[in-house]
């Protein structure tokens, strides 16, 4: 039995390849947008991709079942229970019900209806017939059952979330007749927004999880189950929206493609307001120069995730990358959420556009001991804390205020004025820097980067606190 599971950093996403290497088949599951890993895969097994199954339309990416579909001649498994749905699967595909089977030599997979975080959810239950054929070996649960944690049921909006919840709760319930021993394999890790408090841990079993997991509580009534998932749910990226949209057409073939060069001064006439730039270089690059109006969201694996929250979509992007390479892997990157239309990137990067003579922006950044020093004199500076919620709970600066950085664009009228000082801090220094360039963008000129984040803060032993309720500035 061939089993992998391919992981997308950043997104904390887990897509898996399943098959039987003397049938000389296999399918995978939930694929990510890029597909080649996947072709090179069957390519260097010397197999065939026979399906590709979607446990459901997926939210926080763009899935590459179609594009996979369509370069391996594989054919897409998809729920039927999409139908009359606010979003439903409109490419090719095979409808799918609850205990449909696909057999691939001695390897079974059983689709199992788990509604709740959408209405068209399924699971795949995995029995390897050589040694059983009765007992599941593993359960692909996708974005249901989590390692520790359940599925979010509110990314239909507020009207529908209270019918999922309890669509939710019923298919927990209806985990009762599994065995203990069964391998639980999720769509997402740690760090994914589709559900609340998951675990760093790929697996588990189910019955380590009906001990572990709260939402796993046989004690727990409906009202209870409903209460206590809904009142866990992360912040809503509002792209979230979109990605539905695009997974339901099916996103659009990429292809393999190499990013264009373009030269500084042509790129500078295309810019204005009808491009978005992304810098890809790391935060204290960025301060010190960088063009204006741009995102400073760094290259590595988070760079898809912020880019999400901030970047407009529909709107052709530059990067500032410092080669071909670096340009190719950031496009590939930003595929994954849907941010498809890049335009190029700068020749000779931030160094080629000053030699040109173009515009430059630019902001300062500060030790942890200055602020600390600058704070006790009283400075007039606001310190902005951009982390989660529960980071900020754990500890602090005294006198922040908490703002999380993917909702920034949408909560500036609980900033001070656009002359204050603003002071923005993060964990280590990467989303700060992301935040600062939403507020350049929006005519903050006094922006200030705490160098490190609170991981330098606290390396230095500066005081924090830890008040669970965050405080607001009046305007």
């Amino acid at each position: 039995m061939i089993f992998e599971r391919i992981e997308v950093p950043g997104l904390s996403h887990y897509s898996y390849i399943v098959g039987c290497p003397a049938d000389g088949r296999i399918v995978v599951v939930d694929p990510k947008r890029d597909i080649e890993g996947y072709l090179a895969f069957a390519q260097r097994k010397q197999v065939t991709i026979s399906h590709v199954l979607e446990t459901h339309i997926h939210a926080d990416y763009a899935s590459g079942a179609r594009e996979l579909a369509e370069r391996s001649g594989a054919t897409v498994w998809a729920s039927r229970y999409d139908e009359g749905e606010t979003f439903a699967v409109q490419f090719e595909h095979t409808d799918v019900s609850n205990g449909d089977t696909l057999q691939i030599g001695p390897v079974r997979i059983q689709a199992l209806h788990t509604p709740g975080h959408t209405p068209e959810h399924l699971s795949f239950l995995v029995y390897d017939t050589n040694r059983s054929a009765t007992t599941p070996m593993l359960m692909l649960s996708g974005d249901f059952l989590f390692i520790g944690s359940l599925g979010r049921p509110d990314l239909l909006g507020e009207e529908a979330k209270l019918a999922l919840a309890k669509k939710l709760y019923r298919s927990v319930r209806n985990l009762d007749g599994l065995p203990d021993g069964l391998e639980i394999h999720p769509a997402h890790g740690a760090g994914s927004l589709c559900g609340a408090g998951m675990s760093g841990r790929p697996t588990s079993t189910l019955g380590y999880e009906r001990v572990a997991n709260p939402y796993l509580d046989p004690s727990l009534t409906e009202s209870e189950f409903v209460e206590r998932i809904l009142g866990s749910v992360p912040p809503f990226p509002e792209y979230y929206k979109r990605m539905k949209r695009v997974n339901s057409e099916g996103a659009t073939t990429l292809g393999e493609r190499t990013i264009t060069p373009i030269a500084p001064k042509q790129a500078a006439e295309l810019i204005h307001d009808v491009m978005a730039i992304i810098d890809l270089r790391d935060q204290r690059s960025f301060a010190a120069m960088h063009i204006p109006r741009s995102f400073g969201i760094g290259a590595g694996h988070l760079l898809p995730v912020w880019a999400s929250w901030v970047v407009p979509y529909d709107t052709p992007i530059v990067l500032v990358a410092k080669n071909q390479t670096e340009a190719d892997e950031a496009a590939r990157a930003l595929s994954r959420v849907g941010l498809d239309t890049i335009a190029g990137y700068i020749e000779g990067g931030i160094d080629a556009w000053k030699a040109d003579d173009l515009p430059l922006d630019s902001y300062a950044d500060i030790a942890p001991h200055e602020l600390l020093d600058a704070l006790q004199r009283d400075e007039p500076m606001q310190v902005v804390d951009v982390r989660s919620e529960n980071e900020w709970h754990a500890g602090h600066i005294d006198g922040a205020i908490h703002l999380f950085g993917g909702e920034l664009e949408q909560r500036l009228n609980d900033l001070p004025d656009r002359d204050a000082t603003l002071v923005m801090v993060c964990g280590g220094g990467y989303r700060s820097t992301v935040a600062a360039s939403v507020l350049r963008r929006h005519g903050y000129r006094n922006i200030i980067n705490l160098i490190g984040g609170m991981g330098a803060w606290r390396n230095e032993q500066l005081p924090v606190v830890t008040s669970t309720t965050p405080e607001r500035v009046t305007t």
